[in-house]
């Protein structure tokens, strides 16, 4: 639980605060942007203005419960069932962003395919008894769909509770994912179920991996949005552990594929609306990557 001894000092008085904890994953910021922002000095989310309505504090109690390591706090014990009601949040055509995230793979957000053939959960979220509840009550997991071996989290415990096969591309498999159902080989894409296509995009790990279903793609850390630049897709050098060389490429594959949504582990979601306007967006960023470097 966060500690208000450990409040940051640039927290906005009042109910809400952000202590030392906290460890930058922005799941707060997005979630509830009105109540939530980035010190530039303290380089973590603090609150820069307090709830100004129901909806506002109820978002700021959704960061509450979403946040991977308990850093958000609030003065007088407020009751979170309503916010935590509320996931999976839907995103639209049977889609929902999970909450709940993980530690374990630093704050990556879950979503859940919701579909007559069997749900699919992208990437691990914490495995906490009222979001499996839930999950459950949605018509529980088919298919987990793990993007790299970063955001697997607690996988196991979703298979031991739902039964349900779990994706992993060969190259990412460690100890804790030796037992996954089903390995990806090779750098094709491949049909999964239908209107599920996994599409192999080494680079930021050597078996990171996509998933494409109808108009949304799930990126992991291979692709998402730009959050200073509106309009603008972005990957980044910096956390690329396997090979820039080898993302740029992937990237590049990218344009054989029709989507206009893009749901990625870490950073912003980017809605298009067109496939034309994802495909400008995306030729811009393959343009600009072979200028920038791993550092």
């Amino acid at each position: 639980m966060a500690r208000i001894a450990d409040r940051l000092a640039e927290n906005a008085g009042g109910e809400f605060f952000v202590d030392a904890s906290c460890i930058d994953c922005d799941t707060c910021r997005w979630l509830a942007p009105s109540v939530f922002a980035r010190s530039p000095r303290e380089g973590m989310s603090v609150v820069a203005a307090q709830p100004r309505s129901d909806e506002e504090r109820e978002r700021a109690l959704m960061a509450l419960v979403a946040c991977p390591t308990s850093s958000i706090g609030t003065v007088h014990k407020l009751d979170p069932r309503a916010a935590m009601a509320r996931f999976p949040e839907p995103i639209a055509d049977g889609v929902h962003y999970v909450g709940d995230a993980s530690p374990d793979s630093y704050g990556a957000s879950s979503y859940l395919i919701v579909r007559p053939s069997g749900n699919v959960l992208i990437d691990s979220p914490r495995a906490s008894r009222p979001l499996m509840d839930r999950l459950a009550a949605l018509g529980g997991v088919r298919f987990l769909f793990l993007t790299h071996r970063d955001d697997v989290a607690d996988h196991a415990v979703f298979r031991e509770r739902f039964g349900c096969e779990r994706i992993l591309h060969r190259a990412d498999v460690s100890a804790d994912t030796r037992g996954v159902e089903r390995l990806v080989d090779g750098d094709a894409p491949l049909a999964l179920d239908g209107d599920l296509t996994i599409i192999p995009v080494p680079g930021h790990t050597r078996g990171s991996a996509a998933l494409l279903y109808r108009d949304f793609l799930f990126t992991g850390d291979h692709l998402a949005a730009d959050e200073e630049r509106a309009g603008e897709l972005e990957a980044w050098p910096g956390v690329c552990w396997y090979s820039w060389a080898e993302q740029t490429r992937s990237m590049a594959r990218l344009r054989d594929f029709a989507f206009r949504r893009v749901l990625p582990g870490h950073g912003r979601r980017f809605f298009a609306a067109t496939q034309q306007e994802m495909r400008a967006a995306l030729e811009r960023l393959i343009a600009r990557m072979p200028a920038q470097r791993r550092r």
